[in-house]
């Protein structure tokens, strides 16, 4: 193993010989659709522009070189094998790429001994590290130690936040001079050359409306939800709300997410949703397109989405979650949330019109007999902020902001099967085997279950009672 001879960044990081280097790059790649493929791309022609001789090993059949399947102690033998004789070996590392699903602990253990054994076989191994579970660094789990192992292995691990390399530095001991920090959008580059006047007329959006933009793959950590939510209230002011993006795994957390949205833009007039997979043209023309690039994440490293608005100097809106806050608060204009009332909030403050009504900060005052009302449609204001929405007259059941009908059942969780993992050796073997063989007479009935409880929701909303103008104490009898 040997060491780099110099601290760099970007595409450039790796060891510096100051001439032609044969470069492996190990990563889910193109036609594939993945993000971390469509981030491989961009770096793979920024190091053959640099010269350098490059070659790609995807662990799916694609565009790239080499295909092999990554995955376990055989697919860190395969890369150990293809990658003899480069003079560096790039490997964008996520748990998705090396790992069997789900990483059982038997799993991290011999993944973790067998990729460690080949990054030492090879000449010069960069991990550029897009997402590794943390939790996984607890000593108290006695596979932590074969996952600081893998990381050691490694001559370079390359983040992008200071928030990653703390959790590397810290939780896995990797000697700190080997965590080096790089730009995001190092090897970015617009793949479109419209203005915004004609992105908006190719992609049909009206000339004037503030459109606010959630965009890439649609997952449940992305949080598009949470916008669609905090938006409400804000489309008769001139907003609208674009998702787009296509579903990259067709599992039941994220069929059931889509199902949400769906549910969200057939109430909402201004959310709208546009399922499928973009170019990196169309991905681009969006971003140019939008006002605001809003990342509502649940959680997340870093994010492609933040380096493509900011090439285009499109503002950003983004919550504080893993190295988000690092990212984003370099770029002009950012604004960073919290929570769902500070989404709504700042969505608010975006198109000019400020969420008095979802900021309370005291009771207000009233007179008379009116004292019973006014706290009572205070009460709904804060209730319609907390969920991270304003406010809407008009929309309830009770002519103001009353939440929907079908809320108590929308917040019920999908009904899905444990997860067939255990803490004790061999176990999870033994579970993985019942899956399977039980998956087939199971599946429809969660899937039926689930269909069931969005219909319900879906039906609730549809057949709630119209307001009634003379019964302003109705919703108080309950």
């Amino acid at each position: 193993m040997s060491a780099p001879e110099t601290a760099v960044g970007g595409a450039e990081a790796g060891r510096a010989t100051g001439g032609r280097e044969r470069i492996l790059v190990v990563s889910p790649y193109p036609p594939v659709r993945d993000g971390i493929g469509a981030y491989a791309l961009q770096q793979v022609r920024s190091l053959r522009r640099q010269g350098h001789h490059v070659e790609v090993l995807s662990p799916t059949p694609s565009a790239a070189h080499h295909h092999a399947d990554l995955r376990g102690p055989a697919g860190a033998a395969a890369l150990a094998r293809i990658g003899t004789g480069f003079d560096r070996v790039v490997v964008h590392l996520h748990p998705d790429v090396i790992y069997r699903l789900p990483p059982t602990a038997g799993a991290r253990l011999g993944t973790g001994l067998a990729y460690g054994a080949a990054f030492r076989r090879l000449a010069h191994v960069e991990l550029r590290v897009h997402e590794i579970d943390h939790r996984w660094a607890d000593p108290s789990d006695p596979t932590s130690r074969a996952t600081a192992f893998m990381l050691k292995g490694a001559d370079l691990l390359t983040v992008h936040s200071e928030e990653q390399r703390s959790h590397l530095v810290d939780g896995f001991g990797v000697p700190g001079d080997r965590v080096h920090l790089v730009d995001h959008g190092a090897d970015f580059a617009p793949r479109t050359t419209a203005d915004r006047a004609r992105a908006r007329a190719s992609l049909g959006l009206p000339p004037d409306d503030h459109v606010f933009l959630c965009i890439g793959f649609v997952q449940p950590h992305k949080g598009f939800d949470r916008a669609a939510r905090a938006f409400v209230g804000l489309g008769g002011r001139g907003a609208r709300l674009d998702v787009v993006g296509s579903a990259r795994l067709g599992d039941q957390a994220t069929r059931d997410h889509v199902a949400e949205l769906r549910a969200i833009a057939a109430r909402e007039p201004d959310v709208h949703l546009h399922l499928g997979f973009v170019s990196d043209e169309m991905f681009d023309r969006w971003i140019v397109a939008a006002d605001t690039v809003v990342l509502p994440y649940r959680h997340i490293w870093s994010s492609s989405v933040a380096e493509r608005a900011a090439l285009f100097d499109r503002p950003v809106i983004a919550t504080r979650v893993g190295g988000l806050a690092h990212q984003v608060e370099r770029l002009p204009g950012a604004v960073l949330v919290d929570d769902n009332r500070g989404l709504a909030r700042a969505l608010a403050e975006a198109v000019g019109s400020p969420a008095e009504a979802a900021t309370p900060s005291s009771w207000p005052g009233a007179d008379g007999d009116d004292v019973r009302s006014t706290v009572q449609a205070e009460v709904r204001a804060r209730a319609a902020a907390a969920r991270g929405g304003l406010p809407v007259a008009g929309r309830g059941p009770t002519g103001d902001d009353a939440p929907s009908p079908s809320a108590p059942v929308r917040r019920l969780a999908p009904l899905r099967p444990p997860a067939p993992v255990s803490a004790r050796p061999g176990v999870s073997a033994v579970k993985r085997l019942m899956h399977r063989l039980l998956a087939w007479e199971l599946t429809p009935i969660t899937d039926q279950v689930n269909s069931l409880q969005r219909a319900t929701a879906d039906a609730l909303d549809r057949t709630a009672p119209p307001p009634d103008p003379h019964d302003d104490d109705a919703d108080d009898q309950h």
